[in-house]
């Protein structure tokens, strides 16, 4: 549709039926917005590296972005936004007992984790978390959406915001957890997250592989690793093995 912008095409797109038309509402479409930009880049993460290095390598476009896709499918990257309605749905299903899973994530000799929660880099709250905080309320406060889910999130976000153990640690709400809530408010079902991931972050891989590709000085990438394993070892013949 020409009067459309192209997000609100792609939620056209998605969600108009013919017996049942979509109402493209600004503030979705404003929301998606930012999802998408503020996922496009995000320096030298698994995806970006990935399609980096490929592009060092003089591979075309195609098969690089291919790779991006790869690396991106795992449940640490591209999986991270899932995690987080999987939990919610976890805590749902155990009478919402928040306490419970509050002591497993501040127990050390528990491996669960609060999914969406901190940041491998950031050890202060994730600007581009500002950001889509406050455009997850507005859209959740628009939509007056009746999910258990939903309202568990932001109850989970308070309990956490307000937790001596969180603040000290700066166990803050992150990226994947908010652009998981808005896209299950939005309708985006949880096993669609990673795709959605990979369209905001499309034009920052393209960016990363045009400009190894245009720079004639750029050379094959060749990270370097240090070996900790055993010394040199004797060899025994192997007719002289036990």
């Amino acid at each position: 549709r020409n009067d459309l912008s192209y997000c609100g095409n792609f939620l056209n797109m998605m969600f108009d039926k013919p017996v049942k038309p979509y109402t493209v509402r600004p503030e979705v479409v404003a929301a998606l917005n930012k999802l998408l930009i503020l996922h496009a880049d995000h320096a030298q993460n698994c995806s970006p590296a990935t399609v980096r290095m490929l592009g060092r390598a003089g591979v075309n476009l195609h098969a690089s972005i291919a790779a991006g896709i790869n690396a991106l499918w795992g449940p640490l990257h591209g999986g991270a936004n899932e995690a987080v309605i999987e939990m919610l749905e976890s805590i749902y299903a155990d009478d919402c007992n928040f306490d419970k899973y509050i002591a497993k994530a501040k127990d050390k000799n528990d491996p669960f984790k609060l999914s969406g929660f901190g940041h491998r880099v950031y050890r202060t709250f994730d600007p581009r978390g500002t950001i889509i905080k406050n455009a997850c309320h507005e859209i959740l406060a628009v939509l007056d959406i009746s999910d258990p889910l939903l309202d568990l999130a932001q109850q989970l976000e308070e309990i956490a915001l307000n937790d001596d153990y969180f603040i000290k640690r700066n166990l803050y709400p992150n990226v994947d957890f908010y652009s998981g809530i808005i896209y299950r408010a939005i309708g985006i079902p949880s096993n669609m997250f990673t795709v959605m991931f990979a369209l905001g972050r499309l034009p920052g891989w393209i960016a990363q592989w045009k400009e190894m590709r245009e720079d004639k000085t750029t050379k094959i990438g060749r990270p370097r690793q240090i070996y900790t394993g055993e010394p040199a070892r004797k060899f025994i013949p192997i007719d002289e093995r036990a």
